[in-house]
């Protein structure tokens, strides 16, 4: 008996395998050049086999950056749609704006005499408690910021095993949480310092210091660092 296979389903659950092998590697550094190549191509031929169309232009130009640095004609001219050869010529001007923004945008500089005024930004309009997370290198630059947690903010609610993975996935030198209270003062809860010293210990097993806990509420903030609880937290045995 013969089985007939639908192309289309091959290639999509192909695509598929390789994306979770990415998602799960976290690198690119896995694959070979041409898978690399091939991967990059699903996203400007959602229906084309990309494999062989990758060895082809390797084949071609020798290498990856040598296909970037081709001009739009002489990729047109190997075969590819211009819509492909835009998409590499944007690769080295992506790299560029890249490279820029996450080395000297001093933007991304965190000036600590004012980080409860960056921070009490994130709560503008939040009538629930919420959790943010400011990751930072050994230069005080930001790393990331995000939300963390939604909901109460207790020793079972704070993800300390989501910040611990954020933190080492960024490699980050030091952390700032912050947090709000949408219905009261802020003043830290005897909760709020069991839970900052927890994540003390726990970021400390991992080379990373939290640098503050900044409390918000209506507006206003509390910093411990500025208070100095923080730094009472980190030589406290209790």
């Amino acid at each position: 008996m013969v089985i007939l296979m639908d192309n289309k389903n091959v290639h999509k659950n192909h695509r598929a395998r390789m994306k979770k092998k990415f998602l799960d590697a976290g690198s690119m550094e896995i694959f070979e050049p041409h898978e690399q190549l091939e991967m990059l191509l699903y996203y400007a031929c959602p229906r084309k086999d990309t494999n062989a169309l990758a060895h082809r232009l390797l084949d071609q130009f020798g290498s990856f950056s040598a296909i970037c640095d081709a001009s739009v004609n002489n990729l047109v001219e190997s075969g590819v749609s211009e819509h492909v050869a835009i998409l590499f010529k944007m690769i080295p001007e992506f790299s560029r704006i890249y490279i820029n923004d996450k080395h000297y945008n001093t933007d991304k500089i965190i000036d600590f005499e004012h980080i409860g005024e960056y921070l009490v930004t994130k709560f503008i309009g939040k009538d629930t408690e919420e959790v943010y997370l400011l990751l930072l290198d050994s230069k005080g630059k930001e790393l990331y910021c995000g939300c963390v947690s939604k909901g109460s903010f207790t020793g079972s609610e704070v993800p300390i095993r989501k910040i611990v993975e954020l933190c080492m996935r960024y490699n980050a030198y030091s952390a700032i949480i912050a947090h709000n209270h949408p219905s009261g003062s802020a003043v830290p809860s005897k909760n709020d310092i069991i839970v900052t010293r927890k994540l003390i210990s726990t970021l400390d097993l991992i080379g990373c210091r939290l640098n503050d806990h900044i409390i918000v509420a209506d507006g206003d903030y509390v910093s411990l660092e500025q208070s100095e609880i923080l730094g009472r937290l980190f030589y406290s045995e209790d």
